[in-house]
C-alpha cells in the first residue's frame, strides 16, 4: 500500500494505492478530510500479480509484478502522459 506525496501526478497527493496479489489489479482509492473512503479507481488490471506498490525518489509509481505463467518477476513504472 501506498499514500502518494510525489509531484508527477499533483492531482493523486493523498491517493491511497493498493495492488492486489489474487486481484492481479492496482487500485487508486481517494479519501476526503475526514479520511472516509470517496472512491475507487482501477488503473492496472490482468497484467500479473501485483506484489508491491512504491513511490520512487523521481515521484514516479513503481509496481513489483510477478507474471502468470512463466514465472518471471518485472517492475513497472507508472507515469504521466504528457
Amino acid at each position: 500500500m501506498l499514500i502518494y506525496t510525489g509531484d508527477a501526478f499533483p492531482a493523486w497527493q493523498g491517493s491511497i494505492f493498493n495492488g492486489g496479489l489474487a486481484g492481479e489489479q492496482l487500485a487508486r482509492v481517494t479519501v476526503d478530510e475526514e479520511r472516509r473512503f470517496r472512491c475507487q479507481e482501477v488503473l492496472v488490471r490482468d497484467l500479473g500479480r501485483i506484489r508491491d506498490v512504491r513511490q520512487g525518489p523521481d515521484g514516479l509509481i513503481y509496481l513489483a509484478m510477478d507474471h502468470r505463467g512463466d514465472q518471471t518477476h518485472s517492475i513497472l513504472r507508472l507515469e504521466p502522459v504528457r
